[in-house]
């Protein structure tokens, strides 16, 4: 694709990363093995394309290093409008300040970016793979989203709280700060080996300094690099992140031109609505200075188009955020998920719903269900997610009632009735693979009290613990049962609005009451007790009226035969009275006469019920820090579930946290008050009763792991922890002399005991730190001359057997003769096979292909 009037580049029409550097006001193209790299002194140009349920997403970015020139600027914001133009109105544009990019851009690098002095104008050019001359000092900040930016070589440079990478070109030091956490720690080794594989062909070393006690060989080469240190370490700098409250403080404003001046007129705040968009104008979207998004509808004038960024810059600087604002420019009908979520409800064109449910008052949406057989939702785990069913709801069933702030077990003839007054623990259990799961239900009645509530969750803490730990809880408010907790039931569940299930109970049962049924079949219903009044009823439904001498079933003009059998049943629970069927219309005076009289009440005829697809967003909780901080994981997968975090999914009808094992006491114990603060806070006024799933690591149920992609139920026993992953990189002993020539400086000329290149005690030599020094390369700066060339490590043992630094990390030129590339673990004494993946040769080869690979490049025998 090009434009002749535009001075575009040829752009490839595909799937993935395109990025282009601005050099003398012309788009460069930039080498995919350079992408995630970033000159302060440059402006880039970056084009996304990924496949969605809906066609393809186009995201256009132009990105502005902190020491860029205003022309450059000026460039990519231009190159950016006509690429826009080119492609016909179809990508979203966002304008990326370094440092503060949008959780979109910051996806496509999934091991983090880099930003490097210098640029274009200065003669930096980006690195070739296996270039060494190399000596920088890289701060590496962020737990989901890394970035690392390149500082003074110096100990002024660090800091107590975070990681930092000294990189010698061959040689990568890690160090971690004291108060780093795992996850910091595990995303600077992830860069680390990016670095390594990307940039240096996989030929550089890593070593680790954890606590420097550990490591003072590598400490020595640090201070040989960096001076000796004098004084204290500062303190961590604690990332500066938008809290939940300043992303709710959401203002649209309508800009328009009025006798040739601009105007910006504020007329909306929170919850919006899409129909405050109008096609022939623009809207800029403030959500609270954390980011400003430009609406361009379809109707508006080209000029006002064009104009989108300035205008957005200049609203910035009139509010006096920070010019780093985050700025998204989208174009009406190719909106951002992130944007919908912005609005209470939001409906595409071709469709009657918004996001999630939303009942009109006066009307009833009618949900179709279908009974699913387990096979069905093992096969395809996206239908379990999408219909909100662990299983088919054949599992078993024990109910208990909060009672003088103790569980009471509850009569299972009564199972299914659940009142207002009480609070319930309902605990499911099913088997799967052979092995029983459970989900652990916590009901709140509308009228229960705060002890009895605090009470529910106590006791169900206790409960889990009794099975393990394992059990999904889920938080259910009265009235807002989910799907999976309507069929456990099997058409027998009824919600009384007051009272209590109790023996001694304080208040007499009314002598009216009123039920309204909803639902088609034994895994969809519920009655649902309304106020005893004529309005209450809907003429889309059935209603069971239940007094002394009879039970009505009031049959209303929309409702199905299904749902009318459904009624029947339901009607032999609620009343051991006589039972009397009428149609709408027909009815006795006696049955006005029980509800007070007539009186109007819905009665528009029904619709179907569509749901817009809802796009599910992933984010990693926190409130440590005294606010509520929720980092958002764009195009999530299942690697993005941090051990040591609590993870929350938001499906719209369901929040979900995920428990990861390794989280601290605070964020577990604080993880609802997390989902409830979200709730609040959600710009788009969400209801404050969807229900909130509480699921641990292994044991995460279908409905949970079919919102991810090819998700592997194997993930946590197989996966590496990062102290396996630094375990892999070994450890180095007794190197007969080791000299690295550093701008002409020797730091040691006598033999050096590296007791602990990966700071981990275990006494075998590090294949990685001796490949490095076994190995001549003319742009190493290693002095190979001092090596001694009658090392044993390049000669077998005499049974086909080589020492791991002769295996790992190597090149096929690089490997002894006759021995095969694709088996280098085979060579491996047993010892040492089982040292580096911790099992034995014959446990290995029984794993499916697939895993032997993983594990093989995880630990550079790939």
């Amino acid at each position: 694709m090009t434009d002749g009037d535009t001075n575009l580049p040829t752009i490839e029409r595909r799937l993935g990363l395109q990025i282009w550097s601005i050099e003398n006001m012309k788009m460069v193209p930039v080498p995919e093995k350079a992408y995630g790299t970033f000159f302060e002194g440059d402006c880039y140009v970056i084009l996304h394309s990924k496949r969605t349920s809906r066609g393809t997403a186009v995201d256009l970015h132009y990105w502005i290093g902190k020491d860029s020139s205003q022309d450059e600027q000026g460039a990519a914001a231009v190159y950016v409008t006509q690429l826009d133009a080119a492609l016909r109105g179809s990508p979203v544009q966002h304008r990326e300040v370094q440092g503060h990019e949008s959780e979109t851009f910051q996806s496509y690098f999934r091991s983090g970016i880099i930003y490097k002095k210098g640029g274009v104008a200065s003669g930096f050019k980006h690195v070739e793979t296996n270039m060494y001359n190399i000596k920088r000092l890289l701060h590496v900040k962020g737990k989901k989203h890394v970035s690392a930016t390149e500082v003074a070589l110096s100990w002024d440079s660090f800091n107590k709280g975070d990681v930092f990478l000294l990189d010698l070109g061959k040689v990568l030091i890690q160090w971690n700060g004291p108060n780093c956490s795992i996850a910091e720690k595990s995303r600077g080794l992830a860069l680390a080996r990016s670095i390594r594989d990307s940039e240096r062909g996989g030929r550089a070393q890593i070593g680790i300094v954890d606590n420097e006690k550990d490591s003072p060989d590598l400490i020595k080469i640090m201070k040989m690099v960096l001076g000796e240190r004098r004084g204290e370490l500062r303190e961590a700098i604690p990332d500066t992140k938008a809290d939940e409250l300043q992303k709710a403080n959401v203002r649209l404003y309508h800009v328009y031109e009025k006798d040739s001046d601009l105007v910006v007129q504020e007329i909306a705040t929170r919850p919006l609505t899409q129909d405050l968009l109008q096609h022939e104008d623009c809207y800029i979207l403030d959500q609270g200075g954390f980011k400003i998004y430009v609406w361009r509808g379809k109707a508006s004038n080209q000029e006002e188009k064009k104009a989108a960024f300035t205008r957005a810059v200049g609203f910035i600087q009139a509010k006096g955020y920070s010019p780093s604002t985050n700025i998204e420019v989208i174009n009406d009908g190719a909106e951002s998920a992130m944007f919908k979520q912005l609005f209470q409800r939001w409906t595409e064109k071709d469709e009657t719903q918004g996001l999630g449910k939303v009942y009109t008052v006066g009307k009833t949406a009618k949900v179709e269900q279908v009974k699913f057989d387990t096979v069905q939702l093992h096969a395809r785990p996206e239908l379990a997610a999408e219909q909100r069913m662990v299983d088919d709801a054949s599992g078993n069933i024990e109910v208990w009632r909060i009672e003088d702030l103790q569980m009471q077990p509850v009569d299972p003839k009564t199972y299914g009735q659940f009142y207002g007054g009480d609070c319930y623990l309902v605990l499911y259990t099913y088997l799967r693979s052979g092995r029983p799961h459970y989900v652990l239900y916590m009901w709140q009645g509308r009228h229960a009290s705060v002890d009895e509530i605090t009470a529910c969750a106590l006791n169900a803490i206790e409960l889990d613990k009794k099975h393990g730990d394992e059990a999904v809880q889920v938080r259910v408010t009265m009235g807002k049962e989910p799907a999976h907790f309507l069929a456990i039931f099997k058409g027998r569940l009824i919600i009384y609005e007051g009272g209590t299930s109790r023996a001694q109970k304080s208040t007499p049962e009314p002598a009216i009451r009123l039920f309204q049924v909803r639902g088609t079949n034994e895994m969809n219903t519920k009655a649902t007790e309304v106020p005893a009044r004529a309005s209450s009823l809907n003429s889309n439904d059935v209603f069971l009226l239940a007094t002394n001498q009879v039970c009505y079933l009031w049959c209303g003009k929309g409702c199905s035969g299904d749902e009318r059998e459904m009624a029947k049943m339901v009607a032999d629970i609620v009343s051991r009275r006589d039972k009397h069927t009428i149609l709408e219309g027909q009815e006795p005076a006696e049955f006005w006469e029980a509800l007070g009289g007539k009186a109007p009440y819905a009665s528009e005829k029904r619709f179907q019920e569509q749901i817009t697809h809802y796009q599910p967003r992933l984010f990693e909780c926190s409130n440590q820090t005294g606010r509520f901080i929720m980092t958002e994981v764009v195009d999530f997968c299942q690697e993005d579930l941090d051990e040591d975090d609590v993870m929350l999914l938001d499906t719209w009808e369901e929040i979900f946290l995920w428990v990861g094992k390794a989280s601290n006491a605070y964020e577990r114990n604080e993880a609802v008050a997390s989902a409830k603060e979200y709730l609040k806070t959600h710009p788009a006024g969400r209801d404050l009763a969807t229900p909130i799933i509480l699921v641990k690591q292994g044991c995460e149920p279908l409905n949970f792991t079919g919102w991810f992609n090819a998700w592997d139920p194997y993930k946590w026993s197989d996966g590496k922890s990062y102290e396996e992953m630094k375990n892999c990189l070994g450890d180095v002993s007794a190197l007969s002399e080791i000299t690295v020539d550093l701008n002409n400086i020797s730091l040691s000329k006598r033999t050096i005991s590296m007791t602990n290149l990966a700071g981990s005690n275990t006494s075998g030599a590090s294949p990685e730190y001796k490949s490095h020094f076994n190995h001549d390369d003319s742009s190493s700066y290693a002095d190979s001359s001092t090596y001694n060339n009658s090392s044993p490590y390049t000669v077998p043992n005499g049974s086909g057997v080589y020492s791991r630094e002769v295996l790992m990390n190597k090149t096929v030129d690089e490997l002894p003769e006759g021995v095969d590339p694709t088996k280098k673990e085979f060579y491996l004494s047993d010892a040492d096979f089982h040292e580096i993946f911790g099992k034995s040769k014959e446990e290995f080869y029984q794993m499916p292909k697939w895993k032997q690979q993983n594990e093989k490049k995880q630990c550079g025998l790939f």
